[in-house]
């Protein structure tokens, strides 16, 4: 993955001039003061393990599995939100871990949690690194960090990317934790297999990081969340494994499997995942509809959502969204693309037998017509499953144009879901006016169930003179506006450090103190992702 960016250095192309030209009269945007640091010229602080820290790795994992050098640290850096990316790109690298260290099975990941818990090293677990709520970076006022011998290691667990068994009479397979989701897909559709788990960060994402951050798919209406998905897990801390989940269901006390599920790390490491699979569908077809308004487009969503018949893939632009075409983010800025009506654009997508999926667009056909919907064909949805996955690209070619891209998620009840659109639309304009660089703010329905629906927006602006002091200011009072309107801190991203301190609202004092009493029996020296997740006891 590009070490200052997102995935394959060549797909994120220059943004059309046309384009440009409107970011500049629109929103004032102009091109950044300097170009991002070269790679080569970045510099990390020093390692503060010592030679016994790193022998003591060594001998668990072996010596060419334990790296620190700069470049091997500089990847391992923070995440992948907009403020990540800026950071890295000025070569910011406060956050770099000391080393890397690559286990190979779950023994020597407990063996290396038990060696950092000796030697207070804190433990950031590391997948794709795809992470976009900070939940990469521990903070210093989390246990542990800096006490003892001090530092933190990125726990990188690419060497553990087996398909362990698929079981074709219970339809599971056991997957390890670093594999890749394309590489977990290709692996179970040579069986005839698919997980259906289809998040942007599909290309980059890894199993365990689905794992640990609840991460939710494109088509989880049709497949579900990965949570949704996980049967059995295991888990390394710094105190012993957990082993989890005897059967597909059970009322054997509460489900310890839903807490080890997003935690992030704060815990201890996920090792393995028993999932559900499904047949690799044989048709898969995607459809557009317009709806007036975006009122309009959400009760037609809802009464599939309800009652039937549910695709797999169900979501709704905003007007602002349908209109700058962010469902074909290859076409934004082009006249005819799927965004260039007035109204709202909604996808649809369909799997499963032919004869199944041609039924089930028949009679949903019928519910949105009746919820005043205007069918566009199978265009806008072919160009959306296109470039389901070109969004992160092309905030790229964005921030190399002058401009602050990010997102931002929640989710609520669907007779909320008004007035937390409203209310987050106002925090985020609001602040950001504020602040000299009125955004466009684009939103969407993402995920959808019976009883609510997940929002999803994405802000655009000129990046000022401190684009990252700017976006903390906005970040915060659309996290303040999420919590008043009732909705939840994160439908998908997670929690990180930069939702942390809305996560203890939101569960309030006993929850957050429930969430400590578990680490502290788990990992009582504090080394397990610090700071994220879990609110220290002065934030109740």
């Amino acid at each position: 993955m590009l070490w200052s960016g997102w995935g394959d250095p060549g797909r994120a192309a220059p943004l059309p001039e046309p384009v440009v030209g409107l970011l500049r009269d629109m929103l004032g945007v102009r091109p950044a003061e300097r170009p991002p640091a070269d790679l080569a010229g970045v510099e990390v602080p020093a390692c503060r393990l010592d030679d016994g820290d790193l022998t003591a790795l060594a001998k668990i994992v072996g010596d060419s599995n334990v790296r620190a050098d700069t470049e091997t640290r500089v990847r391992h850096t923070r995440g992948k939100s907009t403020p990540d990316l800026l950071r890295i790109r000025a070569g910011e690298t406060a956050d770099a871990p000391d080393a890397v260290v690559l286990p190979g099975s779950h023994d020597e990941v407990l063996a290396v949690l038990r060696a950092c818990a000796e030697r207070r090293i804190a433990v950031v677990p590391f997948g794709g690194g795809t992470s976009v709520v900070g939940g990469l970076a521990p903070s210093a006022d989390g246990a542990g960090r800096g006490t003892g011998g001090g530092g933190f290691i990125a726990l990188d667990l690419r060497r553990m990317d087996a398909v362990v068994s698929v079981d074709e009479t219970a339809r599971t397979a056991v997957l390890q934790p670093g594999l890749r989701a394309p590489d977990a897909e290709a692996r179970l559709g040579e069986r005839g297999y698919t997980l259906g788990h289809f998040p942007q960060s599909f290309e980059w994402a890894s199993i365990g990081g689905f794992a640990a951050a609840r991460s939710s798919g494109q088509a989880s209406a049709g497949y579900g969340r990965f949570d949704d998905m996980v049967v059995a897990l295991t888990a390394a801390t710094p105190e012993g494994t957990l082993d989890l989940g005897r059967a597909p269901k059970s009322a054997a006390g509460p489900d310890l499997r839903q807490l080890v599920l997003g935690s992030e790390g704060a815990f201890g490491v996920i090792t393995s995942v028993t999932v559900r699979i499904h047949p690799v569908p044989e048709a898969r077809e995607y459809e557009g509809w317009r709806f007036a308004s975006f009122g309009e487009g959400a009760a037609a969503l809802r009464r599939l959502a309800q009652d039937g018949p549910l695709p797999a893939v169900l979501r709704l632009s905003d007007e602002t969204e349908t209109m700058v075409g962010l469902a074909d983010p290859a076409a934004i800025g082009t006249p005819g693309g799927a965004g260039s009506s007035a109204g709202c654009l909604a996808v649809l997508g369909f799997e499963g037998t032919a004869r199944g999926v041609a039924g089930r667009r028949a009679e949903a056909a019928e519910v949105l017509r009746a919820a005043g919907g205007e069918p566009l064909g199978t265009g806008p949805g072919e160009k959306w499953a296109h470039g389901r996955f070109n969004a992160p690209y092309l905030r790229d070619s964005l921030l190399d144009a002058g401009a602050f891209v990010e997102t931002l998620e929640t989710a609520a009840f669907w007779p909320d879901v008004p007035r937390l659109y409203d209310a987050v639309r106002s925090a985020l304009i609001g602040a950001l006016s504020g602040a000299g660089t009125p955004p466009l703010l684009m939103c969407h329905i993402s995920h959808v169930y019976p009883s609510g629906a997940s929002l999803y927006f994405t802000v655009v602006s000129a990046q000022g003179a401190d684009p990252v002091a700017h976006w903390d200011a906005a970040k915060r009072a659309a996290n303040d506006a999420i919590i008043d309107a009732g909705g939840t801190i994160s439908h998908h991203h997670g929690v990180g450090t930069d939702h942390r301190d809305w996560y203890a609202r939101e569960i309030g004092p006993l929850g957050a103190a429930v969430l400590r009493a578990v680490k502290e029996r788990v990992d009582p020296a504090g080394i397990m992702n610090p700071g994220v997740l879990v609110p220290p006891a002065a934030e109740e």
